[in-house]
């Protein structure tokens, strides 16, 4: 697109756009004809900004144009929603939605990472090669018998808690950013997850101690890696989505798959501090270990059936969990 064309052809009407806003400061010396010419006007001038950011993006035109429609958005549909009103929405529709769109790269990512793991993990039980090859025998009766279950209960709660949140965090906000180099370092970090998971769990299952790594693992680990999971599917969406975008402009699905990206994350990283607390909490508790499996499960149950019924019923009205969905509706039609 030849921006400067663009910019001399449309000029004109931003800045009419900026005059009515000024006058709308007092809209009862405004006609009725003005006021529908500043509604018509702002839905072409939106429309304007949506096709200068995906087609020649100019910072300092960017910005200016932003702020005449953000002006003119304010007069137009009165003040935004109170925040709470946000953070409701976002809460009962726009995460739910972003995940469960994507539950067929969510379902396919935690099969094959749990297939990984579970495939060395019986590499090392059953291979002597492996066994005596990736770790010294000394360091696998340490891990067997003290460094595992140590792990949990060495720190004090809280500051466990805190740790095990930040790290999962980062480690699920990698795996969506990593998204953007076609997704291959996303896949680096879910197969490091997987192959570590499994390794420890042959090593724990070698030793006679499986039944100790599983109650150490599961109350936490059940939501904890369904998270990350989910994190590494959406990654490998959006890198998928640099090679294959389908029916719309490169530049425009990643830019919405960019924006659903961010939404998810936010969600994500709630979750993983509910998985934290149970990791920090329960899992190196005195309750009996059925008592807390059953809790992870529930936790599980709890992040999967809210997916499953707010994001199904906000997917069948129309949402795709685009934070910028509300933006999208103000667009005019253009040739």
């Amino acid at each position: 697109m030849d921006l400067d064309a663009y910019v001399g052809r449309h000029r004109g009407e931003w800045a009419r756009l900026e005059e009515l806003v000024r006058r709308a400061a007092r809209p009862r010396r405004m006609s009725e004809a003005e006021l529908d010419e500043l509604v018509e006007l702002y839905q072409k001038v939106a429309t304007h900004l949506s096709v200068i950011r995906s087609r020649g993006p100019d910072p300092v035109l960017v910005d200016r144009l932003a702020g005449t429609v953000t002006r003119a958005r304010s007069v137009v549909v009165g003040t935004r929603e109170p925040g709470w009103r946000v953070v409701g929405r976002y809460i009962a529709v726009t995460f739910p939605a972003a995940v469960y769109a994507r539950r067929g790269w969510v379902l396919a990512t935690c099969a094959a990472s749990l297939a990984v793991a579970v495939a060395f993990g019986l590499w090392v039980v059953h291979s002597p090669t492996a066994h005596s090859g990736l770790l010294p025998p000394s360091e696998v009766r340490q891990l067997c018998h003290s460094d595992f279950a140590r792990y949990y209960s060495e720190n004090p709660a809280s500051s466990f808690a805190a740790r095990v949140w930040t790290n999962n965090a980062w480690v699920a906000a990698s795996a969506v950013a990593f998204g953007a180099l076609l997704g291959l370092p996303t896949l680096a970090v879910l197969l490091l997850n997987s192959v570590n998971l499994g390794i420890v769990g042959g090593y724990m299952t070698s030793c006679g101690e499986s039944s100790q790594f599983f109650t150490l693992i599961l109350p936490h680990g059940m939501l904890e890696l369904a998270v990350v999971f989910t994190a590494g599917a959406v990654g490998l969406r959006l890198g998928w989505l640099i090679i294959d975008p389908g029916p719309r402009r490169r530049v425009e699905a990643l830019a919405a798959e960019g924006r659903a990206a961010v939404a998810i994350s936010l969600g994500l990283a709630a979750a993983l501090a509910v998985s934290g607390l149970i990791e920090a909490f329960v899992t190196p508790s005195s309750l009996p270990a059925g008592v807390r499996i059953g809790i992870g499960a529930f936790a599980l149950a709890m992040f999967v059936g809210y997916v499953q019924i707010y994001g199904g019923r906000a997917v069948a009205a129309g949402e795709s969990g685009d934070l910028d969905r509300e933006l999208s509706a103000d667009l005019a039609p253009v040739s």
